[in-house]
């Protein structure tokens, strides 16, 4: 990915734990590597193509100067979720927010923090098969989409299917959403449980009816696994009601434990039921 790099940019601002750094202020240096796509700028010699490095050092400073915190790491974490928030071109970036006059008794250059933010592609799946299914489920698709931390890019079309895991139960509706999030792993799926909560979900039964049950399948092509969490999820090979809304999304989409995209799982998965 190209890079737009800003080097140094000096901000005076009042950041600091003592009350006299807040009270006098100092010099703060900021380093940001903004990473985006600029071959249609460059192809083109079009700024409405690129994004606008002078606009984006004095944003720096407007967001470095109009708040003041105890730490440059939570300075540092506010500014690079406003740049990305504030420039849509930007996919990732580097920010590095260097404190040379740090109240340190002894000679030293600057003390800094440096954070790599950025948007990541998941998928997530919906379903519900209690009460008002198809209310619950858009319910919770446009309190993600109201989520300033998320970009919902599709919506897959909701398929009625038969109960999975043995459970005697009512018909789901099920379907699967690709988005874009700034929200870690665990935060994203601890706002996934706040929705399921919002709906009524009761988790009694495993595999049991709920209102509404929201899964993270993919989280860019990340593998990990936890007591909490586990990505890729761990069954999704095996569920017709995912590969097909997932076919229609992203067929090409390659399964990054078991190497196959999406519309290869799924003709697996029926040749296997045939």
């Amino acid at each position: 990915m190209d890079e737009i790099r800003i080097d140094n940019l000096e901000v005076f601002a009042h950041h600091g734990v003592f009350p006299q750094e807040k009270e006098q202020g100092q010099y703060f240096y900021v380093n940001a590597v903004l990473y985006t796509d600029l071959h249609l700028a460059g192809k083109r010699d079009d700024l409405n193509l690129s994004t606008h490095y002078g606009d984006v050092s004095l944003f720096i400073e407007k967001k470095l100067t109009e708040h003041t915190y105890d730490l440059i790491e939570a300075a540092a974490e506010k500014t690079a979720e406003a740049l990305l928030l504030h420039y849509p071109l930007v996919r990732e970036l580097d920010f590095e927010l260097r404190k040379p006059h740090a109240p340190i008794p002894m000679q030293f250059d600057s003390v800094s923090v440096k954070l790599h933010r950025g948007w990541h592609q998941v998928f997530i799946a919906f379903g519900s098969n209690r009460g008002d299914r198809k209310g619950y489920i858009d319910t919770a698709i446009a309190a993600l989409k109201a989520d300033i931390h998320n970009r919902v890019e599709k919506v897959s079309a909701i398929l009625e299917t038969k109960p999975y895991g043995g459970v005697e139960q009512e018909d789901f509706l099920n379907g699967v959403l690709k988005m874009d999030t700034l929200y870690t792993p665990h935060e994203l799926l601890n706002r996934l449980h706040e929705l399921e909560q919002e709906a009524g979900r009761e988790r009694t039964t495993r595999w049991g009816p709920r209102t509404l049950d929201l899964d993270i399948l993919f989280y860019d092509k990340l593998v990990y696994e936890d007591k909490d969490l586990i990505l890729p999820h761990v069954d999704l090979q095996n569920r017709n009601f995912v590969l097909k809304p997932m076919v229609e999304l992203a067929p090409w989409f390659r399964h990054p434990l078991l190497h196959k995209t999406m519309e290869e799982l799924l003709t697996l998965l029926e040749e296997k039921g045939r």
